[in-house]
């Protein structure tokens, strides 16, 4: 069993749900946002080790949250994953400006999305 915390924050309750179920298989604690906005409320709620976002999501998409995130200092360096659809290279730079640290295309290969994440986590 890990003690790390995920923050997992996409708009979709199905996409949602799946990764927290393979999150907390794996020992994982998740906590849920369903949005940007969502996601930095829980942020400033609670301590997380990691996030895993989505990109597109209403009232606050996934780089606008990075980027805020950035700014405070208490997220600075959490790593984050971008999991999307998107693969212009163009949005993937705009992501890792912002600050993300990895992007995963969508749909998101669960032994791949541990791998990344138990390698993040022990930096």
């Amino acid at each position: 069993m890990s003690n790390k915390t995920i923050l997992v924050v996409d708009d979709s309750d199905s996409i949602r749900l799946n990764m927290a179920e393979v999150l907390t298989e794996a020992g994982y604690g998740v906590i849920v946002a369903e949005d940007g906005l969502d996601g930095l409320a829980k942020l400033a709620q609670e301590k997380v080790s990691l996030v895993v976002s989505d990109l597109n999501m209403p009232h606050m998409d996934g780089i606008t949250m990075v980027q805020q995130m950035r700014a405070q200092t208490a997220s600075q360096y959490l790593p984050v994953i971008m999991v999307s659809t998107e693969e212009r290279p163009e949005i993937q730079a705009r992501a890792r400006a912002a600050g993300v640290t990895v992007w995963q295309t969508k749909p998101v290969d669960p032994v791949k999305l541990l791998v990344t994440i138990a390698r993040l986590i022990r930096r």
